[in-house]
């Protein structure tokens, strides 16, 4: 049987492949420490499992409205006026399932074949899969630690073609944690705006940001009155450690959001209704869990940073935000371990997994050659055990 041709454009997601292999060697008795997971290691605060169980007892346990449930939709408003100070209605709202849906769909409504769409490297590994899978073009253009990982603007302007039809940013970043300024972000905007480009903003960790104010996208945009188009993107799952609920949502221009919507109706219907109920207490109600899981991740920040910048030859960037350290390995890269040559990080991170019983996640799979990404959604006793396998490995690299 000869299968449709999209699927074999279509990168594998690799992050998922890890943390997979991860599990098996654990479940096969062996020591596994997890930098991989891409997840809080937090269980979701009881009022929202509460707020859950209350739905079933109910029995909200039917289909809802193929863009969310109007009380979600509204709650969504509450939040981003409360939170981030923009007004938006119910009707700007679609509820789907999980944020990477909504990525997803912003992407089939908005791009088709010949259109060009700006990604920034590091990138999150789906970004040029949605894409492709839209049968537009991913344009990659490489960003650098020294710089934060912010882009330079004149590789922007000279990528411009004609063809480019949107532009995807990501701030705070996954994989380097890295926070924009406001004044990059609005550089963006403000070329975006010129060249009538649209605005995918994932903003999936707004919350989860340690050393300063978080201002996203939309809320730069109209403080500065642009007219770029921004559809945004947000996650119940990082903030409030519902990932397995599969909840996320997407706000901007109504005719965009119809759209989307239209596609998700046809192809998952509506997101489930139990963490539909949920994510309304999620969003509405007591905050604290959240507030002391953020303090908790600066910390285990902290020292996870401390202690991988004490690593030989290591260099890893403070990140401001998201739960992702993402250090640069270059230093290993070409030189050898048991005999055998260390290629890419792939390779490194292959040794730190089949020996060391560590996993991580290979930088050259987000763009970023010789970088390897680190979660400290993990308490710091283990930390300290995972990055003290990690440097035993190094010590025997020549």
């Amino acid at each position: 049987m000869k299968l449709a041709d999209r699927v074999n454009k279509v990168k594998p997601s690799f992050t998922l492949e890890m943390t997979s292999r991860a599990a098996e060697l654990k479940y096969a008795g062996h020591d596994v420490i997890n930098f991989s997971a891409g997840q809080p290691d937090f269980n979701t605060p009881d009022n929202i499992i509460s707020a859950a169980k209350s739905a079933m007892d109910n029995g909200l346990t039917k289909y809802t409205a193929g863009s969310g449930m109007i009380e979600l939709r509204d709650a969504v408003c509450q939040k981003v006026k409360r939170e981030n100070k923009i007004d938006i209605l119910p009707e700007q709202v679609l509820v789907s399932n999980g944020e990477k849906q909504s990525l997803y769909l912003a992407c089939q409504a908005l791009f088709q074949k010949g259109d060009e769409v700006v990604i920034f490297a590091p990138y999150w590994v789906s970004f040029p899969e949605f894409v492709t899978l839209s049968d537009a073009t991913p344009i990659l253009i490489n960003t650098e630690s020294k710089n934060n990982f912010e882009p330079s603007i004149e590789d922007i302007l000279k990528i411009d073609n004609g063809n480019i039809k949107g532009i995807i940013i990501n701030s705070p970043s996954n994989p380097t944690g890295s926070v924009w300024s406001e004044e990059k972000i609005l550089e963006v905007l403000k070329i975006a705006q010129e060249k009538n480009w649209i605005v995918i903003s994932d903003e999936c960790y707004e919350r989860l940001v340690f050393d300063q104010e978080n201002t996203i996208s939309q809320k730069l945009a109209n403080d500065n009155n642009l007219k770029t188009e921004i559809i945004t993107c947000m996650s119940m799952s990082k903030t409030y450690a519902m990932t397995g609920w599969r909840i996320g949502y997407a706000f901007g221009n109504i005719d965009i959001i119809k759209a989307m919507s239209k596609i998700q109706g046809q192809a998952t219907s509506c997101a489930n209704s139990i963490g539909q109920a949920a994510s309304i207490e999620a969003l509405v109600g007591d905050q604290t869990a959240v507030d002391n899981m953020i303090e908790i991740f600066k910390e285990r920040r902290d020292y996870m940073i401390q202690l991988l910048n004490s690593l030989p030859e290591v260099d890893c960037l403070i990140p401001g935000g998201a739960f992702y350290a993402f250090p640069n390995f270059n230093f290993y890269i070409g030189k050898t371990y048991q005999n055998k040559t260390i290629n890419d990080s792939f390779d490194l991170c292959e040794i730190f997994l089949n020996e060391a019983y560590v996993a991580t996640i290979p930088g050259d799979g987000f763009g970023a050659p010789g970088y390897v990404r680190f979660s400290y959604a993990i308490d710091k006793k283990t930390i300290k055990n995972g990055l003290e396998r990690i440097e035993k490995i190094i010590f025997e690299i020549k």
